[in-house]
This record gives structure tokens, sequence and C-alpha cells, in this order.
């Protein structure tokens, strides 16, 4: 029985909404979170760049007007592989069935796992075009990464979406609406991890603070990788922490699967969530190590890595 729990608050997908003849126009959070994301990441590798302490021998990989012509190719590429990647990944029989619908961005359904392979393919398309170094390119964008990525775990919340398994935990949300609501087992009030919040504070605070620390204080920047490497570890270990919380895709789920693992073997599997981030962490890992191991061998190879 349900005995503490904090009701979810009053706030709606919309901050304002108004109709305009047959249109109804509205600003929601999650889009407000989007932009704001972009305008904080940029200010931060503008500031980033401006110190030219924290880089190697060649400075920092790009120049102010170059972080504005980027981040028009890194809007591109969360937007379009973040939808594209959520069919993929999650619905693609359903998508498959109804192609139209994947532009239906509105409707909701992105992938940050996608997304992040979009931006991969957006950077390096710049790089080769810019001639600029890649992998510090790669690490000024994975340092503006966490606080879009706290905004829009802000976002997932006020949506109420992405909420995590039920708890009797005293932090334990009741989240409104049929579909959370419907705990199996649970007679009145159902609670919930607030998995969002969860990763807004590993991957946005937790993740974008050590980042920051590296990078401006312990000159992590001048190793090029060592930095996208902290990222893609951080998240794919905080991603699969959470998705433990986490309520599972309801696409995965089945008598014998109550879990949602994507990949199971017996009692014991993989959600998909944790499936995409495995290899986060290895490539992470890797590549710290790679850098720390390129350096302290060359010690001119610092920033020399170009696309």
């Amino acid at each position: 029985m349900l005995t503490a729990a904090i009701p979810f608050p009053d706030i709606g997908p919309d901050i304002f909404a108004f109709e305009l003849g047959s249109l109804h126009l509205a600003l929601r959070w999650y889009a407000l979170a989007y932009i704001a994301g972009v305008i904080i990441g940029t200010w931060l590798c503008i500031r980033t760049i401006r110190k030219p302490a924290v880089w190697g021998p060649l400075g920092p990989p790009v120049s102010r007007s170059q972080i504005e012509d980027l981040v028009t190719w890194i809007v591109a590429g969360v937007i379009i592989g973040g939808r594209v990647g959520y069919t993929m990944f999650y619905q693609p029989e359903y998508y498959l069935q109804h192609p139209l619908e994947i532009l239906m961005v509105w409707q909701g359904g992105m992938s940050f796992h996608g997304g992040f392979i979009g931006v991969v393919i957006a950077a390096t398309s710049f790089c080769l075009r810019q001639k600029v170094p890649l992998l510090s390119s790669a690490d000024l964008l994975a340092l503006a990464t966490p606080p879009g990525l706290l905004l829009g775990r802000l976002a997932n919340f006020t949506n109420n979406e992405l909420w995590g398994r039920p708890t009797d935990m005293p932090w334990g949300v009741t989240f409104p609406g049929e579909a959370a609501q419907a705990c199996e087992g649970i007679a009145g009030l159902c609670a919930r991890h607030p998995s969002q919040i969860y990763e807004a504070l590993l991957e946005g605070v937790m993740l974008g603070t050590l980042m920051l620390v590296l990078a401006w204080r312990r000159g992590w920047l001048k190793m090029p990788g060592a930095i996208t490497g902290v990222f893609l570890a951080g998240y794919g270990l905080s991603r699969a922490f959470v998705e433990l919380f986490r309520q599972p895709d309801l696409q995965f789920v089945s008598p014998g699967n109550p879990v949602g693992y994507a990949l199971q073997v017996g009692d014991w599997g993989l959600t998909m969530g944790q499936m995409l981030s495995l290899p986060m962490v290895i490539v992470g890992l890797a590549l710290i190590w790679w850098s720390f191991h390129r350096v302290r061998h060359d010690p001119q190879a610092a920033s020399s890595t170009t696309a």
C-alpha cells in the first residue's frame, strides 16, 4: 500500500497556447528545452575556445564563426537522427507500415542514440568540409552536450513521459494518466521512480560538471578524444543504470518478458537502452586510453588529429 509519495506537479506540456483561426499554436516545454540547450551549448563552445590555455599547441579547433555554422549542422543531425533512430530502434514495424508518420516529429518519439548517430555524421561531414581537427571538435561538442540532456530530461518529466517503474520509495511520484497508474498488483495510487530526474542529474549535472573540470582545470582538451571518451562512457553508464528503474518499452514486454528486455537469455537480459549504451561505454573507455597513450608517446600529437 502506498504510504508516501510526491504528487505530480500541475504542469502541462505547454508553456502557453492560443488559437489563431483554426490553428492551435503552442510553445511546449520540450521545444524550449531544445532551444535553450542549443543556446547554452553554443555559449559553452564559445567560452571554451576563448580559453587558449586549455588547448594544445595548435589552439582551439574552430573559430567562432565556424561554431555558428557547426551548430546548424548539429541541430539538423539531432532532429533527423533522433527521429529516424526512434523509428528504427523502437517501432520499426509500425513505421514501415506508416512511413509518412516518420515526418510527424510533433507527435513525439525521439531517440537519444539516434540523435547521437546523427550528430556524429553531421559533425564528421562538417569537419571534412572545413578541414578542421575532428577529435578536438568532437571534444568541444561533447563538452556542450550535458546542458541539453539536463533540460531535455526535465522536459520529459513535465510532459509526463518516460517515467520509471513502480516504487514504494518516499520520492516516488504519482504520475497522472491511465497508463502511468496501470501498475499490476497495486491498489489505489501508484507511485513511480522519477527516472527522468535520475537521468537529468546523472547525465546533465554530474557528467557535465565532471567534463568541465577535466576540460577547464585538468587540461584534458590537450589530449584529443579524451573528453569525447568521458562523455561516451559517462552517458552510457548513466543510461544503463537508469534503465534499471525506467519503465520498459511496451513493445518489448510480454508474459514471458515482463521486464521488457530487448535481448533476453533465460532470466537475464538487456533493455534496448542498455544494448545501445554498452557500445558507447566500450568506445568511450577505449578512446580515453588511446588519447592518453598517444600523447604520452608523442607529445606533438596534441591537437594534431584532423579530419
